[in-house]
């Protein structure tokens, strides 16, 4: 799909949840959007896997016979056909979805303005969240809210407009490919679309897509040696504040569905967690290939990170992070016994950057990348995040330093930077990025361009320096200057001014005096003979 397609399906796809959303705000009704497309999904896949497996017998349907063509399959099925069927569609496709609760079925009762429309949402909804995959995804849908009066005030007048708003999106995808990645690459759209008209809301589910592309291609890329190039596979990758998982699936691109061994998410939002899961789910990643947890990082809240054996306990080859930036947390005197910050510390209470960030990096392999997105306050604020910085510092983990352009973000103007940590780093320097400067002015984010990405990019997997933008900072300097990491201390974007040359400036100054007073004197020749006074 080319980048104008994707753009024309969005904006149709837009311009319906401008027009429809009606008393919602754009985050409620992001949601329906968002669950529809889910579900349009779901049944595409679902129902082109059903025509490979059935081949001829795939049955047809009579000119005016607007339902799933699965209906009329089902119909002609004893109980032990059916489950036979459905457990040969688990091993293709990992799930199952009744023919009634296919989108093809659903769009077809809202083009009917069925008034059973909304209970037959419900119960496919409730399917799919208990009963459809192996694992239950309880709560897929759980933000969606079909008795909301801000649908109807009753349940007639709910079910009526969801009758027009499905019958809106049935007929404004209709026109494009139901291709995974098409699918996918809308939701993302919207997503983004959505982030935009949400403001400071939207940092707690979306990563811009320039940031989300530095962060992938540095993590997929040879810990040991970035020059080499990307690494055939990841077994584990993590993102401990995983938002709407775009930032996941980008490093899975990266490398290719094969590529990836398993994906590990938290959030600790329940709509965001909810759309992560969707998104995963949506962009073909089987149930089997990703864990998503609701809860909450900093308390380590997941039973499966809390494994102490050591041959058990989950070493990611890649973590990802774009965490909320300076979060109030409330540090005990139990984390600070915390396996994850024993070593280090406590972040204050003010700002739970560092912890964030132990906590991502405990989890991280021997021969893992690590890149956060973090205000750089981390880089200098003294007290317990200099003694967290130094030590890191010390030991060797602190790699790569990338200062980016100030408002980047929906959620923030700030300027913000990316820390690339590795437990087992080659180089005995730390690489300082300076790519405050480079960046499109936008009217309301600026944005990094592609050739902006491919410079940082390049600039870390080679190991680039460049006067006024990268240099490798040896850990006596870093020592000297007191563990601070402040970039511009280490590359300074100021342009050194110019050097005047007084003697030279002198020269030319009594040669233009010398040509004021030869003009003079001509023009003076001239208004004398003009009887005119001669100027002075």
């Amino acid at each position: 799909m080319t980048q104008e397609q994707l753009n024309q399906l969005g904006k149709t796809l837009w311009d319906i949840a401008d027009k429809l959303r009606g008393a919602m705000n754009a985050d409620d009704f992001r949601d329906y959007m968002l669950s529809f497309l889910f579900l349009r999904y779901l049944s595409d896949n679902y129902e082109t896997a059903a025509r490979k497996e059935l081949g001829r017998d795939y049955p047809k349907l009579k000119k005016d016979d607007k339902r799933a063509p699965l209906a009329l399959f089902y119909e002609s099925l004893s109980k032990k056909d059916k489950a036979l069927f459905e457990k040969q569609m688990r091993r293709k496709v990992h799930y199952v979805i009744e023919p009634d609760h296919l989108w093809t079925s659903i769009a077809e009762m809202a083009r009917l303005q069925d008034g059973e429309l909304l209970e037959t949402l419900k119960n496919g909804f409730d399917y799919i969240e208990n009963h459809s995959f192996e694992s239950a995804f309880q709560g897929l849908f759980s933000e969606i809210n079909l008795n909301s009066e801000k649908l109807g005030k009753t349940h007639a007048a709910r079910n009526a407009k969801l009758c027009t708003i499905i019958q809106k999106i049935a007929e404004g995808i209709a026109e494009f490919s139901t291709d995974t990645d098409v699918l996918g690459d809308a939701y993302e759209y919207l997503i983004g679309e959505f982030a935009a008209g949400s403001g400071k809301k939207a940092g707690e589910f979306y990563t811009p897509q320039p940031i989300s592309d530095i962060l992938s291609r540095i993590v997929t890329l040879d810990s040991q040696e970035p020059a080499t190039g990307l690494k055939k596979k990841l077994e584990k990758v993590m993102d401990f504040a995983c938002g709407s998982g775009s930032l996941l699936l980008n490093v899975r691109k990266r490398l290719g569905k094969k590529g990836i061994g398993k994906i590990y998410g938290q959030e600790k939002n329940i709509t965001t967690y909810n759309l992560a899961r969707m998104n995963m789910l949506l962009h073909g990643v089987k149930d089997s290939e990703f864990e998503i947890h609701h809860g909450d990082s900093l308390l380590n809240d997941w039973a499966m990170l809390s494994e102490m054996n050591p041959a058990k306990k989950l070493k990611c080859d890649a973590v990802v992070a774009n965490p909320p930036f300076s979060y109030r947390w409330e540090p005990t005197e139990a984390l600070g016994e915390d396996f994850r910050f024993k070593s280090y510390g406590l972040a204050p209470k003010s700002a739970a950057d560092f912890a964030f960030l132990l906590h991502g990096f405990h989890f991280l392999s021997d021969e893992g990348t690590m890149a956060i997105i973090l205000p750089h306050g981390v880089l200098f604020r003294g007290g317990a995040e200099n003694r967290i910085r130094t030590k890191l510092l010390k030991d060797d983990h602190i790699d790569t330093i990338i200062g980016l352009p100030a408002n980047l973000f929906f959620s923030t103007g700030i300027p913000v930077c990316i820390l690339v940590l590795k437990k087992c780093k080659k180089y005995d320097d730390v690489l300082f990025i300076n790519a405050s400067e480079h960046f499109e002015k936008g009217k309301r984010q600026n944005k990094l361009t592609e050739d902006n990405i491919e410079k940082i990019v390049d600039t870390y997997q080679f190991r680039k320096e460049e006067e006024r933008y990268a240099r490798r900072v040896s850990m006596e300097e870093i020592e000297k200057n007191d563990f601070n990491l402040n970039i511009s201390r280490y590359v300074s974007t100021a342009k050194p001014e110019e050097k005047i040359d007084i003697k030279a400036v002198n020269k030319e100054l009594k040669s233009l005096e010398k040509s004021i007073a030869s003009a003079t004197k001509k023009h003076n020749k001239f208004l004398k003979e003009l009887g005119l006074p001669p100027l002075p």
